[in-house]
């Protein structure tokens, strides 16, 4: 059989490359590259990445403070970077489920994984507007985010005026104002005698609710996510309302249980009744016995939503809830100060499942309510009135191993130690270069009560590795939240102006170990990132730790004096007084 001869497939000749197909090569690597670091997580080092390592700063600083000769400065931040928020970064959330708002919690990168840089201020940053003019107008330059102004204007919420933006003190429920708002409240709820001090506001916008309710001696936290109206926490925050980044999720709120005597969500458009009942029941935990529930909003009487609607009113009245009105789109629940309606009973969680109500810190939400735990006792109607309660040892207090002897000796210390702050020191605390402090170990709240009558709010932290204390700073009519310091703090950057922390050392160590679990370098970088420009740090411990926060205070610009502490303490602290400089990147 013969064979047939086929041609050989014809190849054109191999042509070179030409300076265009190089370009063209490269360009696609370039695009192919750039694709990676902004859409995988791969980008995040990079993103706010120091040109020195994170190995290399450590080990520098550490050299420096056993004295060797080591000198490091960590450097700036890209520019880009000015909102960086390390745990509710848009781009790390991306990557997680949507179930039930998971991506929006918190997602932290390991403390190794966390850039050391310094998180610039934008361009055209000012030292910003002293309380209380900041509570209606703010620099515009200091977060020059329209969105809210062009989205929310019409109802009230903030409107930009030349180089301010403006706050009429309106928000989507009360477009006429909150005073007039929280006035039509009053009519059911006792605001105005002391007898509602701490609240919640829940999904609160730019925070005029919790504003204005400090004009009645009510300190609201106020909280929303981190989403589409771009920095509305920070907007509060800027304007000195206490207020905190967080997300009703899948974890409990960071908050001890029965801590709020208000629960406010106005159109917070939180599912209450949804995977049976789950975040009704997390309202319930923290809310206090005796305390009130208002919704104003859907589902209250509102169009399409009728089946929703009814089963709140339904789920409110198992709780034992009094349903106290409903006024229009406003519904007003009252808690009771213990549960004995027959039907509350199905909501108990297992009797062999023991569960701390207060345990807070990354803890998952539950659709039932933990037995055992106190009511009457710490109930709004056995509390003094507001401000009675601040120097009144509650029931909480022998539960605990230190009493209310410690409590006693721990409000008489802080009275002494804020007086030297100010008188010895030169602290600028009550004045208007103060308005928005945080005491980052704050144990029975001690600090917080010595300033109560300075022109500031304070955030109390209690460490979440340590005794969970924050039970009793509610009880005293204080505010705070769990925080583990080897994690960035849920807020946006230069939101403080002055930050105080007592045995800074024992933030980072294993409680049963005693070894680090990061490294002082990182708490301090990320109390650098909160705190304003021209802000102030007080930091408390031994000489020894004393001496390498100072080593890291000079390599994140700030500017320190160490002193002896007040001459009644017996013990060998000293006092770290640091101000960060106002430097802008260039």
């Amino acid at each position: 059989m013969g064979h047939i001869n086929l041609p050989p497939p014809r190849r054109g000749p191999s042509r070179p490359w030409t300076l265009l197909d190089i370009a063209a090569f490269f360009l696609f690597a370039l695009v192919l590259l750039f694709l990676l670091l902004v859409l995988t997580p791969l980008g995040d080092p990079l993103a706010a990445g120091s040109s020195l390592s994170r190995d290399t700063i450590i080990s520098a600083l550490d050299s420096s403070a056993s004295g060797g000769s080591g000198q490091v400065s960590v450097d700036a931040c890209p520019i880009e970077d000015v909102d960086y928020m390390p745990c509710e970064g848009p781009k790390r959330s991306s990557h997680f489920s949507r179930e039930m708002n998971f991506y929006r919690e918190r997602h932290c990168p390991v403390p190794g994984e966390t850039p050391l840089c310094l998180v610039p201020p934008p361009k055209g940053y000012r030292i910003p507007v002293p309380w209380p003019d900041s509570l209606h107008k703010i620099w515009h330059d200091n977060m020059p985010y329209g969105k809210i102004a062009e989205r929310k204007g019409h109802q009230g919420w903030m409107k930009q005026e030349g180089s301010y933006f403006i706050f009429p003190g309106g928000g989507t429920m009360f477009p006429d104002g909150a005073e007039q708002y929280i006035a039509k409240l009053a009519q059911y709820i006792p605001i105005k005698n002391g007898w509602i001090r701490t609240a919640l506001d829940m999904g609160c916008g730019v925070a005029s609710f919790g504003g204005y309710m400090l004009k009645e001696n009510i300190i609201t936290m106020s909280f929303a996510p981190r989403d589409s109206h771009k920095s509305q926490i920070q907007f509060a925050l800027e304007r000195g309302i206490p207020a905190f980044v967080a997300m009703l999720g899948t974890r409990r709120l960071p908050f001890s249980a029965h801590s709020f005597d208000l629960v406010h969500c106005s159109r917070c458009l939180i599912p209450f009744t949804a995977y049976n009942g789950t975040y009704l029941i997390e309202v319930n935990r923290l809310l206090r016995p005796g305390g009130y529930l208002v919704i104003s909003g859907p589902p209250v009487q509102w169009a399409k939503q009728e089946k929703e609607w009814a089963d709140l009113q339904k789920l409110a009245e198992n709780l034992c809830y009094e349903l106290i009105t409903v006024d229009g789109n406003t519904a007003i629940w009252k808690k009771p100060r213990e549960p004995l309606c027959r039907q509350f009973a199905e909501y108990f969680c297992p009797a062999t499942n023991y569960d701390d109500s207060s345990e807070a810190w990354y803890y998952k939400l539950k659709s039932c309510v933990p037995q055992g735990t106190l009511t009457v006792e710490i109930s709004l109607n056995n509390l003094p009135n507001w401000p009675q309660r601040l120097s009144k040892a509650t029931t909480r207090i022998p539960l605990m191993q230190t009493g209310a002897n410690v409590f006693e000796a721990d409000t008489k210390r802080w009275v002494r130690r804020v007086a030297y702050y100010k008188n010895s020191l030169g602290v600028s605390l009550g004045t208007t270069h103060v308005r928005n402090v945080m005491d980052m170990n704050a144990f029975y709240g001690g600090f917080a009560a010595a300033l109560i009558n300075d022109p500031v709010w304070v955030m109390n932290v209690v460490p979440a590795t340590k005794q969970l204390t924050l039970d009793v700073i509610y009880d005293r009519g204080l505010i705070g939240v769990y925080h583990d310091w080897c994690e960035a703090f849920s807020t946006y950057p230069r939101t403080y102006d002055l930050l105080h922390v007592s045995g800074i050392n024992s933030l980072i160590r294993d409680s049963t170990s005693g070894n680090a679990r990061c490294h002082l370098v990182d708490v301090l970088v990320e109390m650098d990132r909160i705190l304003r420009p021209e802000g102030t740090v007080i930091i408390r411990d031994s000489h020894d730790v004393i001496n390498k926060v100072t080593g890291i205070a000079h390599a994140i610009r700030w500017t320190s004096e160490v002193y002896e502490n007040e001459p009644e303490s017996n013990n060998d602290e000293k006092i770290l007084v640091a101000k960060k400089t106002f430097w802008k990147s260039h």
